[in-house]
């Protein structure tokens, strides 16, 4: 296994965790205040692009260094 393979590993994991902490959050957010939906559901969806903009940010430096 080269380094790489491991690196794309670990970017992959850490932005599946990321994405499904920050769900979970937000299910548990709704669940209290459901007339917070909306905002809540715009800032989660903003949050997720992020994250995946850095995975693959890191996917792409990744490979570069492989």
């Amino acid at each position: 296994m080269t380094t790489t393979a491991l690196g794309l590993g670990l970017i992959v994991i850490g932005a599946g965790l990321g994405i499904g902490l920050l769900g979970k959050g937000a299910m548990e957010a709704m669940a209290r205040q459901p007339e917070v939906l909306s905002k809540l559901q715009t800032a989660m969806l903003i949050a997720a692009a992020l994250i995946e903009g850095v995975a693959l940010f890191a996917i792409v430096i990744a490979m570069i260094n492989g």
